[in-house]
């Protein structure tokens, strides 16, 4: 079974929500996901530390994660995609992962370029919907016929 490492914003409930709905669809698919929203460290793994220890130990999770992942999938609505996750999206594709994106998010970061070329570049390909019910469906179809 291929392992995913997911990543994605974690700032508010809706991005969580998008995020489990994305992972669900991937897992209904018999991917292995890792969300680190649900999947990462333990509160009371983190209780009694430090700040710098607590970022310390996500960084090292997260990046052990992805080391064993097969396959990188990554949320990017927003002004611009979440900083940690483009991290998180430089590390899988420097290690030779298969990229996948999910975009619903119309604001572009320049004029005439949906997406900073340097992101882009690293997508086998991205899901690009403004609906996104739609886009989990397009997405499910194109599980249904191919593999990430």
């Amino acid at each position: 079974m291929n392992k995913v490492y997911f990543a994605g914003p974690l700032f508010c409930q809706s991005e969580k929500d998008y995020n489990i709905k994305l992972a669900s669809v991937l897992e209904k698919a018999g991917y292995k996901v890792f969300l680190p929203q649900r999947d990462g460290l333990e509160a009371a793994l983190i209780k009694n530390k430090t700040q710098a220890e607590v970022a310390q130990m996500i960084f090292e999770k997260d990046t052990s994660e992805i080391l064993s992942a097969d396959i990188f999938f990554m949320v990017l609505d927003g002004r611009v995609p979440d900083d940690g996750a483009c991290v998180e999206l430089g590390i899988a594709y420097a290690s030779n992962k298969r990229c996948y994106g999910a975009k619903t998010d119309a604001r572009a970061l320049e004029i005439g370029l949906d997406l900073n070329p340097l992101i882009s570049g690293c997508f086998s390909k991205i899901f690009y919907n403004l609906n996104g019910n739609e886009l989990m469906n397009e997405l499910k179809a194109y599980l249904s016929m191919n593999k990430l």
